[in-house]
């Protein structure tokens, strides 16, 4: 009787893992016994292949694969002088013991994503987000990219480095959010929110079956809680601006003298928040549909325009959800979370775009953290009022052109006479457009917190209430900055905004009066 394509698949796995063991035993005896591997690793990378892989559930040998990466060894263990005596060569070989596969298709022997269904009414029907090449996962995986956004690339130094092993397991024991962030309608809306898993802070729990089973499903968000302290809410509170309430606002402990004694002067305050870090998770499909271009064309840009980064995006069009390396976003509520979606509250909302020279150190250039504290204070009144605040912090630094390109337009600025006329052409000059934060996919966040209206939006950006407002959230009211809070290099930047068509209660700018608004030169020393 002819074997079944079960029974040949089945052998052919086990003759794949037969040999994949038998390669790590003899690298690990090689390295403790000081001599070379008898057959050398050839480090070269081959040339894209269709690889076999078995179309059935993982069996033990198949998860024995994993347990040789869990033992090399690791830098700064007691194995230092074992690590020593392994060459790079033989360190690649315990690592990746197999061929390098530069890309995998859809129509592959053995690849079977796990079911993904965006929008779907429960976790369950959705399924997880798998990105995972692991041994356990690899199969089933179905999710390009890697988790933890840009800083997956130091993941994987420290895995070369030997500082972690690809195959650790995390414990995500007692790491449950404290403050709960429940599923909206909007979850179940595949085009509601398409930048995110809105299930990304559950997995633990909704998930917890999948993984248990072995597959490496990882939380793409985080809830916690804290206490913010910041030297100007310290400042508001002298000031009698900032109420102290005991519950919100709350008196910092004192603090202590050189020599350890407990000191007379002011701590200030703190404002207690609930926050929660959210990674990228992009529904291609979504996205693309949410800026009016193809799948298609935006699978290739991002193949093409990242130096071929990730050829899947190419290669498997069936997988249709992708974690980009980039920039996340953090939330931070002040007040009841439960507020965000009751409409009888009055909510105050900022959208902050990452400013690292303001927001950090300070720069008088731009109005970026002025504006961001004053939000937050207008947030705290709304509470002590009985509403609700939110503050949404984006990493897209230089509005999203990068923090170099934001210095040489610096640079060009100050050189140039830094007149508000050339505000926007200068960026245009060296990065080819004066914004890439494209704000399409702001909204997402607002959509998973259950926001249904804005009753405060702290912003001027044109860009940020048109996008919000077209995905369904009306903003009543809009406040810009007020003018005791600009510093006096940023009236460049101001003016030329206002003029673009950002939003202004008051100054209305023309054209013809930006040449007038000039900023401070390097070398002015005098005020």
């Amino acid at each position: 009787m002819p074997a079944t394509d079960a029974v040949l698949t089945q052998i052919l796995a086990q003759l794949e893992a037969m040999q994949v063991n038998q390669q790590a035993m003899q690298a690990k005896l090689d390295a403790l016994s000081g001599k070379p591997s008898v057959a050398p690793v050839d480090s070269t990378p081959t040339s894209p292949t269709r690889s076999s892989f078995s179309d059935s559930a993982p069996k033990q040998n198949e998860k024995e694969l994993v347990s040789p990466l869990a033992n090399v060894p690791l830098a700064g263990t007691s194995n230092a002088s074992q690590q020593r005596n392994i060459s790079d060569k033989e360190r690649e070989k315990l690592l990746y013991p197999g061929r390098v596969n530069l890309t995998t298709y859809p129509d592959q022997h053995g690849i079977k994503p796990y079911q993904l269904q965006w929008g779907a009414n429960t976790p369950e029907q959705r399924g997880p987000v798998i990105c995972s090449r692991l041994p356990s996962s690899l199969k089933q995986r179905n999710a390009l990219g890697a988790h933890s956004g840009s800083y997956s690339i130091y993941r994987a130094l420290s895995i070369a480095m030997g500082s972690l092993s690809p195959s650790h397991k995390p414990d995500y024991t007692m790491t449950e959010p404290p403050v709960n962030f429940p599923p909206q309608p909007s979850w179940f809306d595949p085009k509601k929110i398409v930048s995110f898993d809105p299930w990304g802070h559950l997995v633990q729990t909704v998930f917890k079956k999948d993984m248990d089973a072995g597959l490496d499903i990882r939380p793409s968000i985080a809830v916690t809680k804290a206490h913010l302290k910041m030297s100007e809410l310290d400042e508001a509170a002298r000031k009698g601006t900032l109420k102290v309430d005991g519950e919100l606002v709350m008196r910092s402990r004192p603090l202590r003298n050189e020599d350890g004694t407990e000191s007379t002067d002011d701590s200030g305050v703190e404002v207690f928040v609930s926050k929660a870090a959210v990674e990228p998770v992009w529904y291609l499909p979504g996205v693309a549909e949410r800026f009016g271009i193809s799948e298609t064309l935006l699978r290739r840009a991002l193949f093409e325009d990242t130096g071929g980064m990730y050829p899947e995006l190419i290669t498997r069009p069936d997988i249709k959800v992708f974690l980009p390396p980039i920039g996340n976003l953090t939330v931070y509520v002040f007040g009841n979370p439960a507020y965000l979606s009751d409409e009888s509250k009055v909510l105050t909302l900022r959208v902050h775009d990452e400013c690292n020279g303001s927001d950090v150190f300070g720069s008088d250039i731009c109005t970026c953290k002025p504006y961001l504290v004053y939000a937050i204070e207008e947030c705290i009144k709304g509470v002590q009022a009985g509403g609700v605040g939110v503050v949404v912090y984006f990493r897209k630094e230089g509005r999203a052109l990068g923090e170099v390109t934001k210095y040489l337009v610096y640079n060009l600025r100050k050189r140039g006479g830094d007149s508000a006329d050339r505000y926007f052409k200068s960026t245009e000059m060296i990065a080819g457009v004066k914004d890439m934060r494209f704000q399409a996919l702001m909204p997402d966040v607002l959509h998973w917190l259950g926001i249904t209206k804005v009753d405060n939006m702290i912003s001027m950006s044109d860009m940020k209430y048109d996008a919000i407002v077209k995905s369904g959230i009306p903003i009543l009211n809009r406040y810009d900055i007020p003018d005791h809070l600009i510093p006096p290099d940023s009236r460049v930047e101001i003016d030329a905004k206002i003029a673009a068509g950002y939003f202004s209660s008051g100054k209305q700018v023309t054209e013809a009066d930006l040449v007038k608004t000039v900023g401070r030169a390097w070398e002015e020393t005098e005020h």
